[in-house]
């Protein structure tokens, strides 16, 4: 009886198992979820990595946009005598650069995630969506203060002045903020899958957010376009989200339920193009970077 020198294989089982993505609408949920300690790591390491080494800390949170607003009231109330609708200017440029500066802020980090995180990502896997979520889930614990801001100088007003702004609409602004969250999102991550590619469009980046915000009612009432001006306006969906979070928390403004369920669709629209764009370039990028 003969004995066999051929080695036995044995079944592996593995834990995880890396493959290429084979359907084009994988969005790795499933594996986002896997990693939610991850990202939750990075959200702690974009907001402490902000403020760690500065004097002020946090607090600049508060002291930015109170510097910005106060510099709106003096340039464009007192000098371009621009009306901001019976509400005190401060008030009015601080909810406008509140809902703003959100939204600009996850487009802005969002749109660098595959150049400022190539070293990460050329070392070990996880999900690389990860990395945009997580900007999105900082810059939200940011905006929470800067709304905790505004209530503030709003409750100083009603406690003062004994006028009190808020309206009915207060009850829409989560749905504003997934509005703000979701189209920074998308616009964040299509233009990181481009400039990978492209590195000359990112030097466009800040200057577009920039002409955006011009573009929004952020230091004008909408109220205060005209002809093609105003059309041009509507366009932006931005500036129906700015204008219902003026109008839940000072009253200017209106609510156009018409012009949200058009963001609503633009905002869904966006992501689904961005994150199929975001998967192609993902699988190469290494490549490119």
């Amino acid at each position: 009886m003969t004995q066999s020198n051929t080695p036995v294989v044995e079944e592996e089982n593995w834990d995880v198992v890396i493959a290429a993505k084979s359907r084009w609408w994988n969005f790795q949920l499933k594996e986002i979820l896997a990693y939610k300690d991850l990202l939750f790591l990075f959200v702690r390491r974009d907001f402490i990595s902000l403020y760690k080494q500065t004097v002020l800390g946090p607090l600049w949170l508060l002291i930015q946009p109170v510097l910005t607003a106060i510099v709106f009231s003096l340039i464009f109330g007192r000098v371009a005598k621009i009306q901001t609708e019976d509400v005190p200017k401060i008030l009015f440029y601080l909810s406008g650069l509140t809902a703003w500066t959100y939204f600009a802020d996850c487009l802005n980090k969002t749109a660098s995630t595959f150049i400022s995180n190539s070293r990460i990502f050329g070392k070990v896997y996880f999900p690389r969506l990860i990395v945009p979520l997580s900007i999105i889930i900082s810059n939200l614990i940011k905006f929470g203060f800067q709304l905790v801001l505004l209530i503030a100088f709003i409750l100083y007003f009603w406690l003062v002045k004994g006028v009190f702004y808020p309206t009915i609409w207060v009850c829409i602004v989560p749905f504003l903020i997934i509005l703000m969250a979701g189209m920074g999102l998308g616009f964040g991550i299509l233009i990181s899958s481009i400039t990978t590619k492209y590195r000359d469009f990112q030097n466009l980046i800040a200057f577009g957010v920039q002409l955006l915000m011009y573009a929004t009612p952020i230091v004008y009432p909408l109220s205060m376009l005209k002809g093609n001006f105003a059309i041009a306006a509507k366009f932006n969906p931005m500036t129906h989200v700015v204008e219902a979070f003026k109008c839940a928390f000072i009253g200017t403004g209106s609510v156009n339920i018409l012009y949200l369920a058009y963001c609503f669709i633009f905002m869904i629209l966006l992501l689904l193009f961005a994150l199929l764009m975001f998967g192609r370039v993902e699988r190469r990028f290494m490549d490119n970077v």
